[in-house]
């Protein structure tokens, strides 16, 4: 079996951010990716009713709470792992320590994130992370961020669309994906259902 994507493969990945206990269920998730058959989901604010994503789908999953929190980032994947994934830990805000799941695939590196809320901090956040990612590299999740991320080497190739209402009053697109050494093929803002947060997908091909 080959262990990681050549040259010139494409792939899907879709993010969503649960909303925790108030959010979308396992269901809800099951619906999504049977519905839009992505290659990789990364979700945010995921808990423990998520971990059965393996034993219905198959596949392979990791998920890591935030310290102190019963909540965290996690990934499904049809793509092997080739090693198991790992969290960087991240400049941190007055509140939430925050964490990234990194997870190699061979060809590229993937990023999960969930970044703290202040607009200088979680802009730090990701060029600490980008240190520690393959030159082929995904960072996708929920970036708390407005305006553009201006993060060097890496494009926001994501859907434009407005993927949260703050306070349900105020549009904002919060949830984004950055590439590098990626191209990409479609991107899409999926229906609101299930979470505060509209779940986003992405093609990618990977470049030579």
């Amino acid at each position: 079996m080959t262990t990681s994507l050549q040259s010139g493969a494409s792939f899907k990945i879709l993010s969503w951010n649960l909303y925790r206990w108030e959010g979308a269920s396992l269901e809800d998730v099951l619906t999504v990716i049977r519905a839009e058959d992505p290659d990789i989901v990364v979700m945010q604010e995921a808990q423990t009713a998520v971990d059965e994503l393996p034993e219905i789908l198959g596949g392979y999953y990791d998920r890591i709470p935030l310290p102190g929190r019963p909540h965290g980032t996690a990934c499904w994947s049809r793509l092997p792992f080739t090693r198991p994934p790992s969290f960087c830990r991240l400049p941190r805000g007055l509140l939430v320590k925050r964490t990234a799941q990194l997870i190699d695939f061979g060809s590229f590196s993937l990023a999960n994130v969930h970044l703290s809320h202040g607009q200088i901090l979680n802009r730090r956040q990701l060029r600490s992370l980008s240190a520690n990612m393959r030159h082929r590299a995904v960072i996708m999740g929920d970036f708390n961020l407005v305006g553009p991320v201006l993060l060097p080497g890496f494009l926001d190739v994501g859907p434009k669309e407005k993927t949260h209402r703050m306070l349900n009053h105020v549009p904002l697109r919060l949830d984004r994906c950055l590439v590098r050494g990626l191209s990409r093929l479609e991107a899409r803002a999926l229906p609101r259902f299930g979470s505060d947060h509209r779940p986003i997908s992405v093609t990618l091909r990977l470049g030579a």
